[in-house]
């Protein structure tokens, strides 16, 4: 069977399984990343690491330790918090960089971490900004994080994988970020949403670098998890003008493992001829199959602005800037667009001018080095004279730390990758999202605007959705231990997109001290107060599609365990929800068939249902018996079955390390 891209080097980085077992999308897999990424939650993974009883890091040149969030912040708790990261990751021989040094996804491109053809992970939503550059990127909590500090691996499981081709070509002025803004504004009824992105077409190789990187960053606001572009010349001419420039300024020394002749460790001659040589087989085959496939016409796209307070809502700007909005605040600033060539955009619009007296613009650099390239170009400067107040290269306000967030009232127009109610500042405020040169217009007019004079099309884009095979599945490994089959009563709650705070409520989630009886007693408490008068011990619950969405709280997924309840069955699940279940022992399983037919059956009327029916859950054929139907789920591998053996991530690394 052909492989995808993602699959290809998804297999390259499995460990543990059969060498004549080709991975596909459904797939759980022990992977073992290049490197993993940890910010400021790296105060929050230590203790873990810690607690798991890991004393050392199963290979300190795997990770990599950035502080990035909330670096404005100087009171004393947050500047011991940082000590003692540094201190960490100095004693563990990691690699770490300081406040100041910039976004830590920003410094994986950077410094190469994030490599074409490799795979490297981050315990945050926008590692899928790798893919820019063709490296396999995608988020993973902080359970996961120690143990690869641990072990050197985790579990993954393939996503569905959608491809999306982007055709012809962009007018002039109208750039990435549009391009994913009309993305999200135009394809904006989830049908990304838990899949893995490889993008295709003709398009792409009129698309820079920076704009691949600014797509393949908010493919994560688009529901997606990762957001793969393929790797061409245009990749192979960055890494090599990368490392020109790195050696023209001098930077390879500040590198420990730096080889002896003084080259980077990571973009170097060598490893960008290794890669060139290897491009022939960093394809997806033809014939590889996608769940989805979409396409988008790049010149039916014109700048746009996403908003207020969600991406799924887009507005032209040929028609938004008759409307004159008047905006309080304007950025640039954050991960997707503050990189060198997004700066340069802005200051060619804004040089010469001033904002407008009731604007403050708030800018600053993805990494320290780009704000010293960009100071030696007079594009910072440029910014500054104009009336730009500059912040250090960090998240900041787009993750609504330290200075310039958005007050009650106030409309704010971003060029970050979130405008979430309350995200940037007041719930009570109005967050616009657009390109760099829509931003540094709006800043100067005073409302939002652009310098765009093109006119208005309508988005020309398709969807198709593709049906798996039905070939006869093979027969899985079943590993000692873990139960082949299971049967249970089917217990029904029909609704989609269930939040975790539904499951357990938030009042809860904080109370640490509250035992698994007691966690069990309050399961769906928002979602159905009879809820616990249904269920009963052995019990299959099915939920419906996005189970899960919501917070990342671990208790919604193990207070459903503890009520008795043997697996969860559902349409789709969040990917986050899915992580916390499985790293607590906790099985689910999608099954969209099987959701539909229920939902036909029992309707709406009553949120919790006593199904009556039955099912046996056959995990050696990989299918579901309900009433006389056979229904057929993605296989659960030996990755996934181990976890549910020994009781969950932390078990499994304390068993790996003893």
């Amino acid at each position: 069977m052909n492989q995808t891209l993602i699959e290809k080097i998804a297999q390259k980085f499995a460990v543990g399984i059969d060498p004549k077992h080709e991975v596909h999308a459904g797939d759980y897999l022990s992977i073992k990343p290049a490197y993993v990424m940890t910010h400021d939650n790296t105060g929050a993974v230590i203790p873990k690491f810690k607690s798991i009883g890991a004393t050392k890091l199963f290979n300190p040149r795997q990770v990599v330790i950035t502080l990035d969030h909330d670096i404005q912040n100087k009171d004393e708790k947050n500047l011991q918090k940082y000590r003692n990261i540094e201190e960490f990751a100095k004693s563990m021989g990691a690699d770490f960089y300081p406040a100041g040094r910039g976004i830590g996804h920003q410094i994986m491109i950077e410094e190469g971490y994030a490599f074409p053809g490799t795979m490297a992970v981050a315990s945050d939503s926008h590692s899928n900004m790798y893919g820019g550059i063709g490296c396999l990127g995608t988020p993973i909590v902080r359970t996961d994080a120690a143990a690869i500090w641990a072990t050197g691996k985790t579990w993954w499981q393939i996503p569905p994988i959608a491809k999306v081709e982007l055709k012809g070509k962009l007018r002039k002025g109208v750039t990435g970020k549009d391009v994913i803004i009309s993305l999200c504004g135009f394809f904006n009824s989830d049908e990304v949403l838990n899949h893995a992105i490889e993008f295709t077409g003709d398009g792409i190789k009129h698309l820079s670098i920076n704009e691949r990187l600014t797509i393949a960053n908010m493919t994560t606001e688009w529901g997606a998890l990762v957001g793969l572009f393929p790797i061409d010349d245009l990749t192979i001419d960055w890494l090599k003008r990368r490392a020109q420039f790195i050696h023209a300024r001098g930077l390879e020394g500040v590198f420990s493992d730096a080889d002896g002749n003084g080259n980077h460790p990571r973009i170097n001659e060598e490893k960008i001829s290794a890669l060139e040589k290897d491009l022939s087989g960093l394809k997806a085959d033809t014939g590889a199959f996608y769940a989805k496939e979409l396409n988008i016409e790049l010149s039916s796209i014109e700048p746009y602005v996403s908003g207020p307070n969600t991406v799924k809502t887009m507005t032209a700007i040929s028609e938004i800037k008759n409307k004159r909005i008047k905006i309080d605040k304007a950025y640039l600033v954050s991960c997707v667009n503050s990189r060198l060539e997004d700066i340069a955009e802005a200051a060619k619009i804004i040089r010469g001018r001033k904002i407008a007296d009731h604007v403050k613009f708030y800018i600053a650099a993805a990494s320290s080095e780009i704000q010293k390239e960009s100071e030696k170009r007079g594009d910072w400067q440029s910014l500054i004279e104009a009336g730009a107040i500059p912040l250090p290269p960090g998240c900041g306000p787009c993750i609504g730390l330290g200075t310039g967030l958005l007050e009650d009232g106030e409309v704010g127009i971003s060029a970050t990758n979130r405008n979430f109610k309350g995200r940037m500042g007041s719930p009570k405020a109005h967050a616009y999202l657009a390109s760099p040169a829509v931003v540094a217009a709006s800043a100067i007019a005073g409302f939002i605007t652009s310098d765009f004079n093109g006119t208005n099309q309508e988005v020309l884009g398709e969807i198709k959705i593709n049906s798996k095979s039905t070939a006869q599945k093979k027969a899985v490994k079943i590993i000692e231990g873990f139960t082949p089959q299971i049967e249970g009563e089917l217990i029904f709650c029909n609704q989609d997109n269930l939040n975790t705070d539904g499951i357990y409520p938030g009042k809860y989630t904080y109370k640490d001290d509250m035992t698994p009886t007691q966690q069990a007693k309050v399961a769906m408490e928002n979602y159905d107060p009879e809820f616990g008068k249904i269920v009963k011990q052995g019990d299959i619950l099915v939920g419906g599609f996005n189970f899960g969405t919501g917070s990342s709280r671990e208790q919604a997924a193990t207070a459903l365990k503890y009520c008795g309840i043997s697996l969860v069955i559902a349409g789709s699940f969040n990917d986050i929800y899915k992580r916390n279940a499985l790293n607590n022992g906790f099985l689910v399983l999608e099954c969209p068939e099987l959701v539909k037919d229920l939902k036909a059956k029992f309707g709406k009327e009553k949120l919790t249902v006593k199904s009556g029916f039955t099912a046996k859950v056959d995990f050696l054929n990989s299918s579901i018996s309900v009433n006389g139907k056979i229904y057929s789920f993605d296989p659960v591998g030996a990755a996934a079955q181990e976890l549910i053996v020994v009781g969950g991530l932390e078990e499994w690394v304390k068993k790996n390390i003893s």
